[in-house]
């Protein structure tokens, strides 16, 4: 998909401007998802990235700029509000319950539902997309491998019942094996209807699932289009792909 022609925006964020302090960390990014898609933001380690998704999910407020999530403006919406509303994120580094089991984990993603079928029904979702899950259901969180975690992560941002799921670097440290499956997943669970906005560091394989990316430089949007134009983008082969001399 290389336009959003006739379908609705989900997201958009125009001219966000965010601090850590002092440090000027995001300098007015301007970006769009659409039902349907999964886009991507690719970029060196402290380019903004995960910066970006903190400022859409409420942990990290801009002091410029709008944040538009299915025409309502969430710019200063609190972070729990945020996931009451829609938006659920694996975050970078996994960061589940480690002494809890894989069930106990998946179920905090659901903390804010009373809806106790609908619980089930997502639940018996998890599974199916993730079957190791179900085999390791009653193990703890903390002594399953790396990949394994990154499934639970996911499983339960999906609990949430997202309208955006946002995934922060899914694939760091994760055996090649493993990073294969999880991209296949997260083609499965855009294929089901929840439109994704992906950071990624592995950036081949994120042109390969997304259909649009941004490429982001020190805080602001250096290259924007359709997946595979970037891809073949030359400054982007030789910077992000390691390709060419």
């Amino acid at each position: 998909m290389t336009t959003a022609a006739g379908t609705s925006k989900v997201l958009e964020l125009q001219d966000v401007n965010t601090y850590y302090g002092s440090i000027h960390a995001l300098k007015g990014i301007s970006l769009e998802v659409f039902d349907g898609e999964v886009v991507t933001l690719i970029g060196a380690n402290g380019a903004g990235k995960s910066t970006t998704l903190r400022s859409i999910n409420g942990l990290n407020r801009p002091r410029k700029g709008s944040i538009t999530f299915r025409d309502r403006d969430i710019t200063a919406t609190p972070a729990d509000q945020v996931v009451k509303m829609g938006i659920s994120q694996a975050p970078e580094g996994r960061r589940l319950f480690p002494r809890m089991s894989v069930l106990e984990n998946l179920e905090m993603g659901a903390f804010q539902r009373k809806d106790r079928r609908g619980i089930r029904e997502d639940r018996d979702r998890v599974f199916e997309l993730f079957p190791r899950l179900q085999e390791r259901r009653h193990q703890k969180a903390g002594t399953m491998s790396g990949g394994e975690q990154q499934m639970c992560a996911i499983g339960r941002a999906l609990m949430a019942r997202p309208k955006l799921l946002l995934l922060d670097e899914p694939s760091m440290g994760l055996a090649p094996i493993f990073v294969e499956k999880i991209f296949e997943i997260v083609k499965e669970i855009n294929q089901q209807g929840t439109p994704i906005l992906l950071v990624e560091q592995n950036a081949l394989m994120a042109l390969d699932v997304a259909d649009r990316g941004y490429v982001l430089e020190t805080g602001h949007v250096a290259l924007e289009g359709a997946a595979s134009e970037l891809r073949q983008n030359e400054q982007v082969r030789k910077t992000y792909l390691g390709e060419g001399d």
